[in-house]
This record gives structure tokens, C-alpha cells and sequence, in this order.
């Protein structure tokens, strides 16, 4: 799983942003609640995706003195992914840090998001959702502590489709053909696997999934067996 930098700087900048106009009088720090997840499961991605977003800061740090004079600080709490551990670590976190507040929370997970998009409306902090959560959080106008950046589920899927149909020759010609979405069985993974209902009522008309497990209990290729074997159907 690969983190690119620029992904890790609009999640920054944006964090810094939602607390531009908060106060009249900026702290002396801004301070990252970091919902990691070092351990478990997907402790490869979650190593990587934190790691980054700290040595990003850390270079502000180093590099700028910090954003206008204001010193970035963080603290971590391990999550493992864990719904139970998410919620535990933002209550634990949400009070803020040596005098500065938490200026965003970035659960990096489906599971934790849910959880939280109550409690964070109404303690007013917003939440970064990167290329994953609730694809109706793109409306700010209901859920305005809510940003989801570069894409959502049906966004993604939506893409992707769409570059299948303009390789051969228009969507028009995808009628009848079968798209095979091999699919992650998590919350995160099951999402765009939805979509395969709008794709049967506008263009495909034989959608099909193929589901593999997370990579602690099972192969990664798990799910190519049934998708190979759908292509023949």
C-alpha cells in the first residue's frame, strides 16, 4: 500500500486550514491527534501512511520553524484498526494537548470513522477521510465536519469504469460485457462492490464480485480464482 506525498500534504494542509478562522489568536502549537494503527492486520499500511505524516511534520518543523510560527505537535494512540480502541483513543485525545486544541482527526479507517461521525459533529472537529467512508459525506452541506479527499467508493469505481468504456470505444459498448470487482471483506472493501446495482440499470448488465479476506487470514489472491473462473461464465 503506497502513500503518496502529496496525499499526506493536502491531509495537512487542509488540517491546518479548518482552524484558520477558530480563534482570534493562533496557539503557540497545533497539535495532530494520530489514531495510528502500528500493529495488527494492516499495520504494513498504517506504518507507512503515520510515519509519513509525522516525518512530514517534523520537517515543517525543522525546515520552516513551523506554519507562520506555530510549532506542529502529535501524540499517538494505537488503534490495531479496532472499532472498540478508535473510540477510546479519540475521547482520550479530542481534550487537546499541552493547551492546544485537536485540530482534526484522521481515523484512516471505515470502521472507526462511523463511529465517530456523531461524536465529532457535535464536539465540532472535523475528520479526514482519504479515499475512503461514506460517499454521502461529500456533501458538506450535511455533514460540514466531514472531508472526504480525492475520492469516495462510487468515485473510484465510477473512474474506473468509465476508463474500461473509453479503452473500447465508449460506454455503450460495455452492454451486455461482465466487470469482474475483486473486493477487500471489510467494511472499506465492500463499499464500491454496492455500485454494481447503478452499473446494471445505466451500462453493465452482468456485474460481478469476488471477494478476498484480510491479508492476516488468507491470501491476497485469494479472490482471483472466481474472478478468472467469471470470465468464462
Amino acid at each position: 500500500m503506497k502513500f503518496p506525498l502529496h496525499s499526506i500534504a493536502l491531509a495537512l494542509g487542509l488540517s491546518l486550514a479548518s482552524l484558520a478562522h477558530a480563534a482570534p489568536a493562533q496557539p503557540a502549537q497545533q497539535y495532530f491527534p494520530l489514531t495510528s494503527f502500528r500493529v495488527g492486520p494492516y499495520a504494513a499500511g498504517g506504518s507507512g501512511f503515520f510515519g509519513g505524516f509525522i516525518d512530514y511534520m517534523r520537517l515543517i518543523n525543522e525546515r520552516d520553524g513551523g506554519v507562520n510560527g506555530v510549532k506542529l505537535t502529535w501524540t499517538e494512540c494505537e488503534t490495531e484498526w479496532n472499532v472498540e480502541r478508535g473510540i477510546e483513543c479519540y475521547e482520550r485525545m479530542k481534550g487537546g494537548h499541552q493547551g492546544a486544541p485537536a485540530s482534526v482527526f484522521n481515523p484512516y479507517s471505515v470502521g472507526i470513522l462511523y463511529a465517530l461521525l456523531e461524536r465529532a459533529t457535535t464536539d465540532k472537529i472535523p475528520l479526514i477521510t482519504i479515499n475512503h467512508g461514506r460517499t454521502d459525506t461529500t456533501d458538506g452541506r450535511v455533514f460540514p465536519y466531514i472531508f472526504p479527499l480525492q475520492l469516495n467508493p462510487y468515485s473510484e469505481v465510477s473512474a474506473i469504469v468509465n476508463y474500461i468504456g473509453q479503452q473500447t470505444g465508449g460506454l455503450d459498448k460495455l452492454k451486455g460485457k461482465k466487470i469482474t470487482v475483486v473486493y477487500h471483506g471489510s467494511p472499506y472493501g465492500r463499499k464500491p462492490s454496492r455500485s454494481s446495482t447503478c452499473w446494471r440499470k445505466n451500462t453493465v448488465s452482468r456485474p460481478n464480485t469476488s471477494k478476498y479476506r484480510t491479508p492476516a487470514t488468507s491470501s491476497r489472491h485469494s479472490g482471483w480464482p472466481s474472478a478468472a473462473t467469471s470470465r468464462t461464465g
